[in-house]
C-alpha cells in the first residue's frame, strides 16, 4: 500500500469508528494527528503532515467532514481548521421493499424512505417486534413502559430515552405508533406522604405538597402542635421536580372527589415552574399557592442567596406565579429576580415560624 493510502486509511478508521447515523459530531485535528502519529513510527520521516493535510481535504471534499469555521487553526504548514464536524453516516437502503410493503398495514415508512440512515438490521428487528406485537395486541393488558419495552425491546430501559438508549422514545415516533397501540400506561411514582393522626383516607380534603425534605418535617411538626396554616389532612414530600412525575399516583391511592391542593417550595425559578406545570397539567385539579407560607418565607429576605447555576429562567412561569400577589408582594418577588436571588424553603424552620405567632 502506498504512503499515502496508509495515511489516509488510518484516517478514514478513525472517522468510521466515530461516525453516527443520526448525529454530527466533533472533532480536533490536532488530537487526529497526534494519534496518527503514535501508530506510525516513520510518520515525521514520511513527511506524515502533508499526507494528513491531503488526506482531511479529501475527506471534506468528500462531505465526510466539514471544517468549523471560527477562526481557529492547527498551528501547522499549510494549516487546517482546529475543529471539524463529522457529518451524519449516510448509507444506501438496506431494508427489502417487498418486506416494507407487507408491514404498511400497520406503519407508515415514509420517515426511513426519506432518510435511509435509519434503515438498519437493528431498527428492522424493532420494527418486525412491534409489528408482531400490533397483530395479537386486543388481547393483551396494558403494562408499564419499563415491561413493555423488555418484552419487546429486550431492555427495560429502551422506551425511557436513557443515556445508554437516547433514541428509544424516537423509534415510536418514527415508526408512527402511539403508547396506547402498544398498550402502555404511565404509572405515577409513589410519593412520600404523611397523614393526620387520627384521620381515614375519606376525611381527605386538605392536601399541602412541600417541595423540599426538611420544610415536609418541619410542616408535621407544626401540624402535630395545631400550628400550621390550612391545617392539611395530608401532607405530600413533593421532592423537587418529581412531584411532577408521581402527583398522578395521588390518585390511584385515593377515592375521587374535589380536594383542595396547596403548593409550597423555594421561591425561584425552579419552584415557580414546578407550580405552573402541575396547574398546567392538572386544569381538572383545584391547586393553588400556599400564599400563607410563602408570605412567611418573604418575611425572611434577608436569609436570600443566589440563584441557582442551571436554573432556566422561564418567563411565562414566573409571570404566572408572581400574578397570585398583592402588588406589594409582587414587587419583592420582581426584586429577587432581578438580583438573581431566591428564597430557598428551608429559612421556614419550627423557630421562625414561630415569630408569627
Amino acid at each position: 500500500m502506498k504512503t499515502i493510502d496508509v495515511i489516509e486509511a488510518r484516517v478514514r478508521g478513525f472517522i468510521a469508528d466515530i461516525q453516527h447515523p443520526n448525529q454530527k459530531r466533533k472533532i480536533n485535528s490536532n488530537d487526529l494527528e497526534i494519534q496518527l502519529r503514535r501508530l506510525l513510527d516513520d510518520y515525521f520521516e514520511m513527511d506524515g503532515y502533508s499526507l494528513f493535510y491531503r488526506a482531511i481535504e479529501t475527506l471534506q471534499a468528500e462531505g465526510q467532514l466539514s471544517p468549523i469555521q471560527n477562526n481557529q487553526y492547527n498551528g501547522k504548514t499549510p494549516a487546517l481548521p482546529l475543529y471539524y464536524w463529522i457529518n451524519i453516516k449516510t448509507e444506501k437502503d438496506k431494508w427489502n421493499r417487498l418486506e416494507m410493503m407487507k408491514l404498511r398495514d400497520q406503519f407508515d415508512f415514509s420517515f426511513y424512505e426519506r432518510h435511509p440512515e435509519w434503515q438498519t438490521e437493528d431498527e428492522w428487528n424493532r420494527v418486525q417486534h412491534v409489528y408482531t406485537f400490533l397483530k395479537t395486541s386486543h388481547g393483551r393488558e396494558p403494562v408499564s413502559f419499563e415491561e413493555r419495552s423488555l418484552e419487546l425491546f429486550g431492555h427495560e430501559k429502551f422506551l425511557l430515552d436513557s443515556d445508554n438508549f437516547p433514541d428509544g422514545k424516537g423509534f415510536l415516533a418514527r415508526i408512527g405508533v402511539s403508547d396506547e397501540q402498544l398498550k402502555i400506561v404511565n404509572y405515577g411514582e409513589p410519593f412520600v406522604f404523611w397523614m393526620k393522626q387520627g384521620k381515614e383516607i375519606k376525611d381527605i380534603q386538605r392536601v399541602l405538597i412541600v417541595e423540599n425534605l426538611s420544610f415536609f418535617h418541619t410542616s408535621i411538626k407544626l401540624v402535630e402542635a395545631n400550628e400550621l396554616d390550612y391545617e392539611p389532612e395530608l401532607i405530600i414530600y413533593g421532592e423537587g421536580t418529581k412531584i411532577e412525575r408521581s402527583f398522578s399516583f395521588f390518585f390511584r391511592m385515593f377515592p375521587p372527589k374535589p380536594y383542595l391542593f396547596y403548593y409550597t417550595g423555594d421561591l425561584d425559578a425552579a419552584g415557580y415552574g414546578i407550580f405552573i406545570r402541575l396547574i398546567e397539567k392538572y386544569p381538572e385539579c383545584c391547586i393553588q399557592p400556599a400564599l400563607k407560607i410563602y408570605r412567611k418565607m418573604l418575611d425572611c429576605l434577608e436569609q436570600k442567596n443566589d440563584q441557582k447555576q442551571g436554573q432556566t429562567s422561564n418567563l411565562k412561569y414566573r409571570d404566572a406565579f408572581f400574578q397570585w400577589f398583592t402588588e406589594d408582594e409582587q414587587a419583592l418577588l420582581w426584586q429577587l429576580w432581578q438580583d438573581n436571588k431566591r428564597i430557598p424553603q428551608e429559612v421556614l424552620t419550627i423557630e421562625t415560624w414561630r415569630r408569627w405567632q
